[in-house]
């Protein structure tokens, strides 16, 4: 009698109802990956190798497969979510145990390493503390660094500017910072010390030729203030601007010249500065500035200096890199993220709490940057949601449900068989 191909039906119904039933369950589990069941028919070996007419014995359930299948992907308020679009698993670490996942819903413990809800630290790039450079190697715990950003002290400006050839030369001589008669123009630009301490620097332009409708190439005297105070000295040119006859700068004529061109050293140090600051020297640069028959105007200034600030906020780039941003409007690299692949994801072994570790099946994990090697992007202050399809599975469900009855009603019909032949006298 035939119970056992019934038998062995009911059981894989189960199996697979089961299955079913755990996706379900995990509808709105982040990064879950719904798993489906798979069968295999099952035959008796024949004493004499051959097969005709033979008859199965059953089914068995041969393997329940994850479907890695990418989740939606939905925005919310934490920096610190982040969600993968594309293969990768994130790299977590237990104390070195390494493990596999694709929840990126993550948050910074009190000794600010980047962990989830188990307490699991992600693992990606460090960064060097001198150069600011990501240190690629073999990933570590990503430690956020909430210390403050340190000062650092201006060395070098540039401006580019127009000086207005149309200018008339000033009627007061010598140049004096405070009688607007005895300069043509002059640009403003905030620095800092080596205590982050913040400064006004003025440079003065004071047109000594030609006079206004007479031929010739454009002179100009640049003078500088520190606070107000003359560098280096009062009434002291800094450098000597001469323009072509095409409104350029003429890098013979024009003094000092350095590397690059139209640049000039400031000696900062000749003016009393904060208490316990570095002597500071600087440079500007007027590169790719023009006198022109047009009014003055002031085209592109920079510094790059900063003082102190606090780190207000991070997110994490497409290609891993956590970028954060200080109260002092400067930002700096964090570290970088990392993404593991394998060549056989189902052959990873899921021990839950949304975690997989690699196996001999799943092969060594793959390790790289997003975006490179075939890895996914990152999208932060998101998540991936469940890959389960609601109205797939109620439909398994109900094709599961259709396939168990019918299993029972084989053992059933086989019962009543059994029960005509007992009745037989």
């Amino acid at each position: 009698m035939g119970f056992g191909q019934g038998l062995s039906g009911l059981n894989a119904s189960s199996k697979q109802l089961d299955v079913i039933g755990n996706n379900i369950a995990n509808a709105q589990t982040v990064g879950f990956k719904a798993a489906q069941a798979q069968f295999a028919d099952v035959y008796a070996n024949s004493l004499n190798g051959s097969g005709a007419g033979q008859v199965g014995i059953g089914v068995k359930v041969s393997a329940v497969a994850q479907q890695f299948t990418q989740g939606n992907i939905t925005p919310t308020q934490n920096p610190l979510d982040i969600a993968i679009s594309g293969a990768g698993f994130f790299r977590m670490s237990d104390n070195g145990a390494i493990s596999y996942t694709r929840n990126g819903q993550f948050h910074l413990d009190d000794n600010g390493f980047i962990t989830n809800a188990q307490g699991l630290q992600l693992t990606g790039y460090p960064v060097s503390a001198s150069t600011g450079l990501i240190l690629a190697g073999t990933p570590v715990p990503m430690h956020i660094n909430t210390k403050d950003l340190v000062p650092k002290m201006t060395t070098e400006a540039d401006a580019q500017l127009n000086l207005d050839s149309r200018a008339a030369l000033p009627t007061v001589t010598p140049f004096n910072p405070l009688d607007p008669n005895s300069y043509t123009q002059s640009t403003p630009v905030d620095i800092y010390d080596s205590l982050g301490n913040k400064h006004s620097l003025q440079t003065f332009y004071v047109k000594t030729g030609p006079a206004p409708a007479v031929a010739g190439p454009g002179a100009w005297d640049v003078f500088a203030t520190l606070d107000g105070v003359a560098v280096p000295a009062a009434a002291t040119t800094i450098a000597k601007l001469t323009f072509d006859t095409q409104g350029k700068l003429d890098p013979v004529a024009t003094t000092p010249v350095t590397v690059p061109l139209y640049t000039f050293s400031i000696n900062l140090s000749t003016v009393t500065q904060a208490a316990g600051a570095s002597a500071q020297t600087m440079t500007y640069s007027v590169t790719g500035s023009t006198q022109f028959g047009a009014a003055y105007s002031l085209n592109a200034l920079h510094q790059d200096g900063y003082t102190s600030g606090k780190l207000s906020k991070f997110n994490t780039g497409p290609d891993g890199t956590i970028l954060g941003t200080y109260t002092n409007g400067q930002t700096a690299v964090l570290g970088q993220l990392v993404l593991s692949n394998f060549t056989d994801p189902n052959g990873l072994q899921s021990v839950g709490n949304n975690q997989w570790i690699e196996t001999s099946e799943s092969g060594p994990p793959l390790a790289g940057v997003p975006s490179t090697s075939g890895l996914g992007t990152l999208t932060s202050s998101a998540t991936e949601d469940s890959n389960t399809d609601l109205t797939a599975e109620l439909v398994n469900m109900i094709t599961a449900q259709r396939v168990y009855q019918a299993n029972a009603q084989t053992i059933k019909t086989e019962d009543q068989i059994l029960q005509t032949l007992v009745n037989l006298r």
